[in-house]
């Protein structure tokens, strides 16, 4: 695969740095100890465009392409992984969707403020018994002439206590398994809607996890996207393009510890030099810039695919799983590295390694990759 950046990428990607340093930087420590949603930064974001990126102009949104996207991404979770992950579920699962599959009128309502950052959006699927099988939905919308009557609980809901928009997959007919099932646009001032206690999570502290509850939502027939029994569908459409979003996180987590641990290795002696100058550190260093370079061109490499409209589902689920577990892999090795200090909060890696974690679970686990993979493989795809 060949390719160059173009002067506008490259525009986006120092701009990503300039926010990443300037705004993410300072805070970053104590919003993690705090479990502090970062609100003054997310709003900074959405002024800077990195919450619509992707959306058409004419909906508010950037209308850049997916590199772009990537390279915003990655840069802003080298700094802060939780501003990673807003700006990810807003583009790429909640914009994306609605801008793919809504109607005008859905589009003029919800889209055009959460791309401009006004709002930010939920994506509304696991439950507490439907996880990597998303086919096991218990949450019901059932028809009741003009409304769906919406019920049950999700679970893990990023953004779940500060968003204004919810895209709520639920079951319709039950007879019909995962052909049955419809995702709904819901407002969460509707009532019926409980939004539960923030979750207190190994990583990604600062962000915004909840349980939410609907309970007898009446959620008018207009606000179903696509059409009546599209939800599975959607969902499996609209992860596969957000994996890239993750793999670019995790991408970025990853090179956030290989810069803190390769400076910490210039600076810090042992046995009359510095330690990068020992080969048990020096092969660290080298092993983990290999992989972080492999990562990257999978993650890019699944971006273009969907900027020119080809079959992107196993080159994303290839990015994301590559790009999780390398992500773990460094983040441990950047506190190896660090010794003891990595092991202390001040010192950054230790946090790097635990919002690394997440990226193995969420928007399907590397279990759930590898079964993407395969399942192509079998049909005969080859990758090359």
């Amino acid at each position: 695969m060949h390719y160059q950046l173009t002067e506008e990428q490259l525009g986006v990607k120092e701009a990503a740095v300039d926010f990443a340093d300037k705004e993410l930087r300072p805070g970053v420590v104590e919003r993690d100890r705090l479990m502090q949603y970062p609100t003054k930064e997310v709003s900074k974001m959405g002024e800077m465009g990195f919450l619509g990126m992707m959306t058409a102009t004419e909906y508010g949104g950037g209308g850049m392409d997916t590199v772009s996207y990537v390279l915003a991404m990655e840069e802003i979770s080298k700094v802060d992984p939780v501003a990673g992950v807003i700006m990810s579920v807003n583009n790429s699962l909640v914009c994306w969707g609605l801008e793919q599959f809504g109607t005008i009128e859905q589009k003029e309502k919800y889209l055009i403020p959460l791309a401009r950052g006004h709002h930010v959006g939920a994506f509304c699927l696991s439950e507490p018994g439907a996880g990597s099988d998303a086919t096991r939905q218990r949450t019901t919308a059932i028809e009741q002439g003009d409304y769906y009557l919406l019920n049950g609980t999700k679970n893990w809901i990023t953004n779940g206590a500060t968003s204004r928009v919810h895209l709520v997959m639920a079951q319709s007919y039950p007879n019909k398994q995962h052909h049955g099932i419809n995702t709904l646009i819901v407002d969460p001032s509707w009532p019926g809607v409980e939004i539960g206690p923030k979750e207190d999570k190994l990583g990604i502290r600062a962000s915004d996890t909840t349980s939410i509850t609907y309970t007898d939502v009446k959620v008018p027939k207009e606000n179903r996207l696509g059409d009546d029994g599209f939800g599975f569908t959607f969902a499996m459409k609209t992860l596969s393009g957000g994996r890239i979003g993750i793999a670019a996180q995790a991408l970025g987590i990853a090179e956030g510890a290989y810069r803190l641990a390769l400076d910490y290795a210039q600076q810090r002696e042992a046995f009359g030099k510095a330690i990068y100058q020992h080969q048990a550190i020096s092969f660290k260093l080298a092993t983990m810039a290999t992989e972080i370079e492999a990562a990257r061109l999978l993650v890019h490499r699944a971006a273009i695919l969907k900027d020119q409209q080809q079959d992107y589902d196993m080159a994303s689920s290839m990015a994301k799983l590559f790009a999780a577990d390398m992500a773990m892999r460094q983040t441990i090795e950047a506190v190896q590295i660090h010794g003891g200090y990595g092991y202390v909060r001040e010192y950054q890696v230790e946090r790097m390694m635990r919002d690394a974690k997440i990226t193995q679970i969420y928007e399907g686990t590397s279990e759930i990759q590898r079964l993407v993979i395969a399942r192509h493989i079998l049909k005969g795809f080859l990758y090359a």
